[in-house]
C-alpha cells in the first residue's frame, strides 16, 4: 500500500505521524494596551523534555495528535481540545513538520503524552509574558563603549 505524503516539501510525513501541540498563553501589544492571547504550538521533543522537567512555561497543556487531527483533506482545522478563541502560532505549518520529525528521530519521547491524551500539570507561569509582535528597537545608546585601542594594532 502506497501512501502519500501530507506535505509537498515533507515527502517523509504521513498524516498518522505523531507530534505534541501545546496551548500557549501569549500577549499582543495593541495600541499601548497588552492583549492576553492562546497559541497552538508544535512542541518539539527536546523542548517536551524539558518542559517536564519543571521549568516554568505558558503552556496551560499539550496534547498528542496525529498531524491528520489539524490537517483534513484540503483545510487546516484545530481540535476540540482547543478553545474555540486559541489561533495557530505563525509558521505553524512548517514548525509541525519540525516538531514531528523529531518525534519520528526520538520515538521514547512519544510515552511522556501518548496519542490521544493530554498533559496539563506543567509549571505554568505568566509571570514573564511572552509577547509576540514585540519590536526590538536599537538606540545608538545600546552600543557598548570600547577602549580606543580596541582595532589598532600595537
Amino acid at each position: 500500500m502506497t501512501t502519500t505524503p501530507l506535505f509537498s516539501n515533507a515527502p517523509d510525513l504521513q498524516a498518522e505521524d505523531y507530534c505534541v501541540f501545546g496551548l500557549a498563553t501569549c500577549f499582543v501589544r495593541e495600541e499601548g494596551e497588552v492583549r492576553e492571547v492562546y497559541a497552538i504550538e508544535p512542541i518539539p521533543s527536546a523542548a517536551l523534555e524539558a518542559l517536564l522537567k519543571g521549568i516554568p512555561t505558558s503552556y496551560q497543556f499539550a496534547c498528542g495528535k496525529s498531524l491528520c487531527d489539524f490537517y483534513g483533506e484540503e483545510e487546516l482545522h484545530i481540535p476540540a481540545e482547543f478553545p474555540n478563541d486559541a489561533q495557530l502560532c505563525q509558521d505553524f505549518t512548517d514548525r509541525a513538520i519540525a516538531a514531528t520529525r523529531t518525534y519520528k528521530n526520538h520515538p521514547e519521547a512519544q510515552n511522556h503524552i501518548p496519542l490521544g491524551t493530554q498533559k496539563d500539570d506543567f509549571n505554568y507561569s505568566i509571570e514573564r509574558k511572552r509577547l509576540l509582535n514585540a519590536e526590538n528597537i536599537v538606540r545608538t545608546e545600546d552600543n557598548i563603549k570600547q577602549h580606543p585601542f580596541t582595532h589598532q594594532v600595537v
